[in-house]
């Protein structure tokens, strides 16, 4: 697909102003998707409808593996990653997680209830989505940023179906941890406030932390209604947070302090005056920049911008406030003492600050949360957004992943 094809095919669905109801979206337009790519809308995954791009659909009884996005993306960031693995054998379906794009959930408002949101409830979508396709196991589950929690916990909580994982841009933790072994132990004082964000706030300049901020009421309204627009919103954003942007050259930090976290630039540690539009909007390339870009055409911008100018961006913040609210993920606690067991492997880009952001993360990852962790690969020439900015080699290290551990066809 050509960029001047894409520009003449793709045209904004329905748009909307907020509080306007809106008519539901079909699939895509073919020509918006690289060949060998279709778009489809699954009915009654876990209560909601769920546009899905599929790859290696034309046979049946190949093994399948699970793509899942992150934040401001969509099912589409994983277009020049599917071809090739649907080339290698595979089956490969990428959906627009609840609350994204033309999965059901996107028309929500700031004061729509979370419980849909939850984690468990995330995972309960991947699970019902691989049972609509009619599988009992796939070859792999695969998460980019958001997505990589998802796929992590996907991997914890059903290891039956998820037969092996692969996590990108953002580390997995684990599950978290309870008390043990305290029965017989005098009670604990409680344990001293989190002050992480008063001591942001008192810094010089004063700054404030993205997923806090994420967390909050105008987040939507001002990256939705961003006075550049939003094409030219997550076209600075994606800039700003790949290796496009030369600043970017992370380091690990050493303490979840304010002191450290001043290090990180400041689409995650954000001046406390500013939203995210006026935070990324001084970095936004210039017009030959963005003609030289190859990973990120204005055409596929305009695939995401088309998309979040009808839906707005509530629908993805849900997950970071679900984040803030540790009521909503208590039942998390069940999977305590709970570690990744089946292979799995990360991936990240060298110019992604992600990687770092949780200090201690990477490691905990490596030695708790995974048993069988086959590599860490961090990519030269790729910030954040791997595999858009690296396609070729996001999807060598997926294929030879899964050569390695030799799975067999699912059952169908």
């Amino acid at each position: 697909m050509t960029a001047t094809a894409a520009a003449a095919v793709w045209r904004p669905s329905f748009a909307r102003s907020a509080g306007v109801a809106q008519r539901e979206p079909g699939p895509y337009d073919s020509e918006v998707l690289p060949p060998g790519i279709r778009s489809r809308l699954i009915d009654n995954v876990n209560g909601i409808r769920v546009h899905v791009l599929e790859a290696g659909f034309e046979s049946r009884n190949r093994p399948a593996v699970l793509l899942i996005h992150g934040f401001p993306e969509l099912a589409y960031s994983w277009r020049q990653v599917m071809p090739q693995l649907a080339a290698a054998g595979y089956h490969v379906f990428a959906p627009d997680l609840r609350g994204y794009g033309r999965t059901g959930g996107a028309d929500v408002s700031f004061d729509d209830d979370l419980m849909p949101f939850r984690t468990f409830n995330r995972v309960t979508d991947m699970v019902a989505l691989v049972s609509a396709f009619g599988y009992r196991s796939l070859a792999a589950v695969v998460g980019h940023d958001v997505g990589s929690g998802i796929a992590g916990w996907c991997a914890v909580v059903r290891p039956d179906i998820f037969r092996s994982v692969v996590m990108m841009s953002a580390p997995f933790g684990g599950p978290p941890s309870l008390p043990f072994g305290s029965a017989d132990q005098p009670p604990r004082a409680a344990a001293a406030p989190d002050t992480i964000n008063d001591d942001l706030a008192r810094l010089t300049p004063p700054r404030k932390y993205y997923m806090r901020y994420y967390s909050t009421r105008e987040a939507n309204d001002n990256m939705w209604k961003a006075p550049q627009g939003v094409h030219a919103f997550l076209r600075a954003y994606y800039h700003m947070k790949s290796a496009d942007w030369k600043v970017n050259a992370p380091v690990a930090l050493t303490a979840r302090t304010a002191a450290e976290w001043a290090k990180l630039p400041r689409y995650y540690v954000m001046d406390l005056d500013q939203g995210m539009a006026q935070s990324v909007a001084p970095e936004m390339p210039s017009a030959a920049e963005i003609q030289a870009n190859r990973w990120l055409t204005d055409a596929a911008l305009r695939v995401y911008a088309a998309e979040y100018e009808r839906t707005g961006f509530q629908g993805g913040l849900q997950s970071y406030r679900v984040g803030q609210t540790p009521r909503l993920n208590a039942d998390l606690g069940t999977f305590s003492g709970r570690s990744i067991d089946q292979p799995s492997m990360f991936i990240g880009g060298k110019s992604d600050w992600g990687v770092y952001q949780t200090p201690g993360a990477l490691e905990r990852m490596q030695k708790v949360a995974c048993t069988r962790m086959t590599g860490v690969h961090l990519v030269d020439g790729a910030g954040h957004w791997v595999q858009q900015e690296q396609p070729e080699i996001t999807s060598r290290l997926l294929l030879a992943f899964l050569a390695s551990v030799a799975t067999a066809p699912a059952a169908r």
